[in-house]
C-alpha cells in the first residue's frame, strides 16, 4: 500500500503500538448503538458484507458464538488462508475476546453520549511476533477493515 494511502487509513482508525504490551490498539467511534455493532461482529450474514480489506464481501463466513466455539473467514483474494480463531469471552454488547493467528483479540464497546465507541486490541505474545504482525502489514489491514465496518454500520 502507498504511504499516502496508509497515512489516510489510519487517519480514520485510530492505531497506536504499545510495545511494552505487544499491542496493536485501534480506535473508532460509530453513530451506532452497541447493540448494531456488536451483531455487526457476531453475525455472519453481516460480517461477510465488511471484514475483507479489499471490502470484498467474504467467500465464506462460520460461527459458533460461545465460549470455545470457533470462528472462520475466508476471502476471495486469499481463500487458502482464512482468519480463524476460538471465542473466550462474549458479553454482549459489549466485548468479544478471541485467539487467531496465535494472538488474543479484543473488541470492546463502550456507549459515550450516544455513540459507541470501539477498541479493538491485538496482543501479540512476544515482541517478535508483534514485529512480524506490522512487517505484515495487521495494523494497516486491521485499520481498513475497521473502515468497512463504519462504512457498513452508515449504510444500515
Amino acid at each position: 500500500m502507498p504511504a499516502q494511502a496508509q497515512v489516510q487509513a489510519k487517519s480514520r482508525t485510530g492505531v497506536d503500538i504499545d510495545r511494552r504490551t505487544h499491542t496493536i490498539r485501534l480506535t473508532r467511534v460509530f453513530d451506532a448503538s452497541r447493540t448494531r455493532i456488536f451483531e455487526a461482529w457476531t453475525s455472519p450474514a453481516q460480517v461477510t458484507c465488511w471484514w475483507d480489506a479489499a471490502g470484498d464481501p467474504l467467500t465464506a463466513c462460520e460461527i459458533d458464538l460461545r465460549v470455545g466455539g470457533a470462528f472462520k473467514f475466508v476471502t476471495s483474494s486469499n481463500p487458502e488462508l482464512p482468519f480463524a480463531g476460538t471465542y473466550r469471552e462474549i458479553t454482549p454488547p459489549e466485548r468479544l475476546v478471541f485467539e487467531a493467528l496465535g494472538s488474543t483479540g479484543r473488541v470492546v464497546l463502550r456507549d459515550v453520549a450516544g455513540k459507541t465507541h470501539m477498541t479493538v486490541e491485538i496482543e501479540c505474545h512476544s515482541a517478535e511476533q508483534l514485529d512480524q504482525f506490522l512487517r505484515l502489514g495487521v495494523d494497516v489491514g486491521t485499520s481498513q477493515t475497521l473502515d468497512n465496518l463504519v462504512a457498513y454500520a452508515q449504510r444500515r
